[in-house]
């Protein structure tokens, strides 16, 4: 069963369709299932033979028959062998199971939400993600960045909910995303195909409940020339970073969340103004800015991005590293809420204004930064 679920995983086109997400979803759990019920059928085998030696002494050897104190302590040492035995079997079989479901929950994760490449199209980027729920590193957040004929287009989003629950509905609006940000010309056409996936999937999955399902969304397009577009459906309003300050920009008041309402005829795409070089624009999910410590205070995110921005050059991964560790330090541990963070640097040269292709610049991929 693992053999044809990594051939899922391994299936790759340059038109990734909403099936792929879907079928990983699908294949994470058979898999976990499949490797569960196996690994108990052959874990039963030694157990049984070691309890029928036991049992075969008592009932056949003569020492077993004897009452006296050294037959006693002999038996008994028989016993605590035997039980030693099979209690270090069965925790070396939880523990290969427990890596195995870890190995496949991780490459299911991974496809789903895919390590972005380091730099797309002129933008240096980097992004840091963490489950609310233990043993997952994928949780109700999402995001994806991928090179356009209209420019970069980026997306980060918020499930209701958080941890495993929300896994379904990520695989949903990201596999909508990757089609739609090459097939849509405009970002309100990508925005009303991501509210029918999301109506779509809310219908099927969640038939009692799809009234209450939300998904709060930014999608972003940053033009060759540096210019920048917005739609922002219920979501924070993302950071500029330029020298040693953080800005946040709030251009307008944003639609309601998808899946709450029926998106209005017209939608307006909103200026966020030109990304400069050396500037970069700082996205995130509420997780971040609405972490509290023990006493209760919330995160000070934009005091975090202006300390990180005035601690060296202006590198998205040193900006994600640190506010990644501000945050940690400052929940002590895991967060209630699931978190993303995401950076675009203008990595181009200030005299290039304009593009060659659509296709990304450098395709080596970044890990996905754990917080």
């Amino acid at each position: 069963m693992i053999s044809p679920f990594f051939g899922v995983l391994s299936t790759e086109s340059d038109r990734p369709s909403r099936a792929g997400p879907i079928l990983c979803v699908r294949a994470y759990w058979g898999a976990i299932g499949m490797i569960r019920v196996r690994g108990r059928v052959r874990s039963l085998g030694l157990p049984i033979a070691w309890g029928a030696a036991g049992v075969a002494y008592k009932l056949l050897c003569p020492l077993a028959q004897e009452s006296g104190l050294q037959a006693r302590i002999v038996t008994s040492a028989v016993f605590f062998a035997v039980g030693t035995a099979l209690v270090l079997h069965v925790r070396h079989s939880l523990v290969r199971e427990l890596r195995q479901v870890r190995r496949v929950a991780g490459a299911a994760q991974r496809a789903l939400l895919r390590p972005l490449p380091s730099r797309i199209d002129g933008l240096d980027v980097a992004a840091a993600q963490v489950s609310a729920e233990r043993g997952a590193a994928v949780g109700g957040d999402l995001y994806e960045v991928v090179a356009t004929e209209q420019g970069v287009r980026a997306v980060m989003g918020d499930v209701r909910g958080h941890g495993i629950g929300a896994f379904g509905t990520v695989a949903a609006v990201l596999g909508c995303f990757r089609e739609a940000a090459h097939d849509e010309q405009d970002l309100d056409g990508v925005l009303r195909r991501l509210d029918r996936a999301l109506a779509r999937h809310l219908r099927q999955e969640h038939p009692a409940g799809a009234a209450e399902e939300f998904v709060t969304l930014l999608l972003v397009e940053i033009r060759p020339d540096g210019e920048m577009l917005a739609l922002n459906c219920g979501h924070p309003w993302p950071y500029l970073l330029s020298g040693v300050r953080a800005e946040q920009l709030a251009p307008g008041d944003p639609h309601p969340p998808l899946g709450l309402f029926p998106l209005p005829p017209v939608l307006p795409t909103v200026g966020l103004g030109r990304l400069e070089p050396d500037e970069a624009l700082f996205l995130f999910t509420d997780g971040a800015q609405d972490a509290r410590d023990a006493r209760g205070r919330f995160f000070p995110l934009a005091t975090a991005l202006s300390s990180a921005v005035a601690e060296g050059p202006l590198f998205p991964q040193a900006v994600v590293a640190r506010i990644s560790t501000a945050l940690r330090h400052h929940t002590r541990g895991t967060p209630p809420d699931d978190i993303a963070l995401l950076v675009l640097r203008n990595g181009r040269p200030a005299h290039l204004g304009v593009r060659g292709t659509g296709r990304t610049a450098t395709t080596s991929p970044q890990p996905t930064t754990p917080l």
